[in-house]
């Protein structure tokens, strides 16, 4: 079908997919989580925010749970280094998400102001907390984790939770907390009306523009004070994956060289900057369609700088930088990549398809007037 080096290729590119349908998509669940509590001042309001994401929330986590049975299938050193290095911060991603549905639910199971309130901060803590794990793990990747192999390709993880909570790391949680506040005020600016849509309009332009401020001292970060990843000499493409078998180097800057050599590479963080700028436009102008789509295109942007920054790098290692796991030597075997990739091919349109479809019944505003009616809302 493919040879090998194509394969691992390709299964990078749909790693890649999958992240950015994730951030894009579920990014703005967690982006209406974060800014609940401000937009929507009483409990009608508050319940318009809860209906914009109540009937697909579940579908949008899907992304994620691709994008970890991508990394599980394709990348078995990935899967295994990542979630059980970073397993504290996975654990706290986790109890975020599972807050949301049960903020989402429990919420109205009582009438009383405190209970209601109580409920709809812990829905800001669901949306909140994963968004800037998120980012603290992206910045983490590009600085390298502290892990290494013995000879039988055992795994060690040297680091703990502090420790990922270092201030460039964190200056990226802040970058995707922008990030995917402006997608949900985009969400909400199409989805709802009235008071609500218009506070959702002016954190949004906020948003947008923080996120072109961090984006810019992120990548200054970057440029100057991270020493990047790469690879010495010629590392077999298509060669049995074993991630001990090359020289790695760290240098400041490095992280640059993939957009030197292929200067089309560009079109990630010009793409970032101006969905930003046409986001916040956007907003000023109340023009919320616009808003969603330059949002979901900076958002990929964002997402796909960093894997266009990183590549072939998936996971670097800051103790043992020759034993990083990158795409050419971390990846299952080329039978597996082949059969998979037929089931991608045979099931990917149908997710597509299916999401699309949802998304066509459940069009149209969540409005105030409708909650207040009793109308057919679930939240």
């Amino acid at each position: 079908m493919f040879d090998y080096m194509t394969l691992r290729f390709i299964w990078w590119a749909i790693l890649g997919v999958l992240l950015v349908g994730f951030a894009v998509m579920d990014g703005f669940d967690l982006g209406v989580a974060m800014l609940h509590p401000f937009v929507a001042r009483n409990d009608a309001q508050r319940r318009v925010s809860l209906n914009t994401i109540g009937p697909v929330w579940e579908g949008n986590q899907v992304w994620f749970i691709l994008g970890g049975g991508a990394a599980f299938a394709a990348w078995p050193p990935l899967y295994a280094v990542s979630f059980s290095g970073f397993y504290l911060a996975m654990l706290l991603v986790l109890i975020g998400l599972i807050l949301r549905p049960v903020a989402i639910t429990f919420r109205d199971k009582r009438s009383e102001s405190g209970w209601r309130e109580t409920w709809d901060w812990l829905f800001f803590v669901s949306g909140f907390v994963p968004a800037l794990i998120f980012g603290v793990a992206f910045g983490n990747l590009l600085q390298g984790v502290p892990f290494h192999f013995d000879q039988a390709l055992r795994a060690t993880y040297e680091g703990g939770l502090l420790g990922l909570l270092n201030p460039f790391a964190l200056l990226c949680g802040l970058v995707s907390v922008a990030m995917l506040a402006m997608q949900g005020a985009a969400w909400l600016s199409v989805k709802s009306e009235g008071e609500v849509s218009v506070r959702a309009r002016r954190y949004g332009a906020l948003a947008a523009i923080l996120l072109v401020l961090l984006i810019s001292a992120a990548g200054l970060w970057t440029m100057l004070g991270v020493e990047g990843f790469r690879i010495d000499g010629v590392i077999d493409h298509a060669g049995p994956s074993n991630p001990l078998a090359k020289s790695v180097t760290r240098e400041a800057g490095a992280w640059l060289d993939n957009y030197r050599a292929y200067p089309w590479m560009i079109a990630a963080p010009a793409l970032a900057y101006a969905g930003a700028l046409v986001a916040a436009l956007a907003f000023a102008f109340s023009a919320g369609r616009i808003a969603f789509l330059a949002s979901s295109l900076s958002v990929a942007g964002v997402a796909t700088m960093a894997g266009f920054s990183m590549f072939p790098f998936l996971l670097p290692s800051s103790t043992h930088p020759g034993q990083s796991l990158t795409v050419w030597d971390a990846s299952s075997s080329k039978a597996t990549l082949s059969l998979m990739l037929i089931v991608v091919i045979v099931f990917l349109p149908i997710v597509l398809a299916y999401t699309s479809w949802v998304y066509y019944v459940l069009r149209g505003a969540v409005t105030e007037a409708a909650i207040r009616r009793g109308d057919d809302y679930y939240y």
